[in-house]
Formats: structure tokens, C-alpha cells, sequence
């Protein structure tokens, strides 16, 4: 269990730097189409400028798209006190507990560290699980927590956007502001350029939404084993994780911006649904939760 820990953690290290390069290499083509560093320097200031912003936001927006209410004890004693139990054992500070009123079961985490975090539950999760079952998808939030998969995903999603604003930018200073460097001279190496320029315009959006993709299931799998490890009981979230397939339908509110922080995907499956989807199958999380429970 430990060594798939330290693998999750190895691979999505290596997907956000694929992720830096994408906009490194934006902000390099930029820069040498129209002969100016300053271009590079700003795509990677401006690329930061948002994510930092995305930081400190997207917890509070992430809970306002959802609709979740806060609670406190007395509203939900059975909920609250999960998770007050978890964050004393694991000693995770205390997270706002949030309910949501949706009856497709599924929960989420948000924030930008343990000591800002907040985890919600919808009305339809309450309802069909059980005391074991709802503790280990609680413990699989606080895995996000407490592997700081709540700022890596914010992140990321920070990236995506900036990455598809570079490449918009990109392509309409190729066609609107010419390119300087090969204005005065050498029309074929302008063509070959303007090509690279269209090439990047669009494929960089879609290769960042693939790796936005890949971290988000890359965490999936090393919250489901934080989660075991917490309660020693993984079976529990193989259980919980089984019933979400079952009784799993699309939200109420679907946003797509949001669908990679959800327990299960939230969003209604199309024909490319496991290329695109959020979340790894859930009957490969299963599989490995049970064979983590042989090391019990």
C-alpha cells in the first residue's frame, strides 16, 4: 500500500511538469514568433498570476456551484461526527462539514490546505450508505486533505484555463499581428511558423485537459488508499464505492469545472467517457481496495 502511495505521488509530480512544459513552450513560441522575450516572460507571470488567484478562490467557488450548506453537529450528528472522528485520528484539523441537497449520492473535498478545508456530502450519499460505508468515503476526503490533493487539483485546474487563454492569444496574434521575426524575410519559415502556431492553438488546450484528466485520477487512486490506510477497513470504501455504481446518477447542478473533485464522476457519461473521464472505473478502484485488504 505504501509503494502505491509513493508511486501516485512520483506520477503526478511527473504530469504537472509535463503540465509546466505545455505552457513553457506556448509562452517559448510566442516569444520566438514575434522576436520577443518579454512574450515568454509574461505568458509565465500571467500563467502564475492566475493560479495563485485560482488558489485562494476556487474552494469558496467550488462550494457556491454546489449549492452545499454548511452544517454544524446538531443538524447532522451522524456526518459531523465521521468526520470529527477521522480528523482526531488522523490529526487533520477539523474541516467544515457541508451538506448538499442532491439525491445523486456523492461527496467532495475543497480548500487550499487541511487548515482551510472543507469536505461536503449530498443528501443522496447519506441516504444509501452505511455507518462503515459513509466513514470511508469521509476518509477518502480527508485523504485529499492530507495528501494536499485539494491545492494540486486547484492548480492544475489554473493551468487548463491558463494554458487555453495562451494558446487563444497565440493564435490571434498569429493571425491579426503578424510575426516580426520573419516579417522582413525567409515566407517559407513564416508558413512553417504560422503552422506551429495553428498546431499549438489546437492541441495544447486538449494535451492540458488530458493531464488535468491524469492528476485527477492519479489522486483518486492514492485518496482510496490513504482512506483504507485511515480506517483499516478498506473493504468499507470497495462497498461504498460499489453502491455509487449502483445508485450513481449525473448531479442536479453538473458543472465540468468541478467534476474532477467529486468522489465518483458527477457528470452524465457520453461515447468517449473513460478517455475523458475524471475519475479511473470505478471497478478498478474496487479491485484494488480488496487487494489492499489482503495486507490487513
Amino acid at each position: 500500500m505504501y509503494r502505491a502511495i509513493a508511486k501516485n505521488k512520483r506520477n503526478t509530480v511527473l504530469i504537472i511538469l509535463a503540465f509546466l512544459v505545455i505552457i513553457g513552450g506556448l509562452g517559448w513560441l510566442a516569444g520566438y514568433m514575434f522576436n520577443s522575450t518579454g512574450i515568454f516572460y509574461g505568458t509565465l507571470i500571467g500563467a502564475a498570476a492566475y493560479t495563485i488567484i485560482q488558489y485562494f478562490a476556487a474552494g469558496s467557488q467550488a462550494l457556491s456551484i454546489s449549492g452545499a450548506q454548511e452544517i454544524q453537529k446538531a443538524d447532522n450528528p451522524r456526518l459531523y461526527r465521521i468526520v470529527e472522528n477521522l480528523a482526531i485520528t488522523t490529526g487533520t484539523p477539523m474541516p467544515k462539514v457541508y451538506v448538499i441537497e442532491d439525491p445523486a449520492p456523492n461527496a467532495f473535498a475543497t480548500g487550499r490546505d487541511p487548515q482551510h478545508a472543507s469536505v461536503a456530502a449530498t443528501t443522496g450519499l447519506l441516504a444509501i450508505m452505511d455507518d462503515a460505508e459513509l466513514e470511508g468515503v469521509m476518509a477518502h476526503e480527508l485523504g485529499h486533505v492530507r495528501n494536499y490533493d485539494i491545492r494540486v487539483s486547484m492548480i492544475v485546474f489554473g493551468l487548463v484555463v491558463a494554458v487555453g487563454f495562451i494558446a487563444d492569444m497565440l493564435a490571434r496574434m498569429t493571425f491579426w499581428g503578424g510575426m516580426s521575426r520573419n516579417n522582413n524575410s525567409n515566407n517559407g519559415g513564416n508558413v512553417i511558423m504560422l503552422v506551429l502556431g495553428l498546431v499549438a492553438m489546437l492541441l495544447a488546450p486538449l494535451a492540458a485537459s488530458m493531464i488535468q484528466l491524469a492528476v485527477s485520477r492519479q489522486r483518486e487512486y492514492l485518496a482510496d488508499a490513504t482512506g483504507a490506510m485511515t480506517t483499516r477497513h478498506p473493504e468499507a470504501l470497495a462497498s461504498a464505492l460499489q453502491k455509487l455504481g449502483e445508485y450513481g446518477r449525473p448531479m442536479k447542478t453538473q458543472n465540468s469545472s468541478m467534476a474532477h473533485l467529486w468522489i465518483a464522476d458527477p457528470l452524465k457519461p457520453g461515447l468517449m467517457d473513460r478517455m475523458f473521464a475524471t475519475h479511473p472505473p470505478l471497478p478498478d478502484r474496487i479491485e484494488r481496495l480488496r487487494t489492499m485488504g489482503d495486507g490487513f
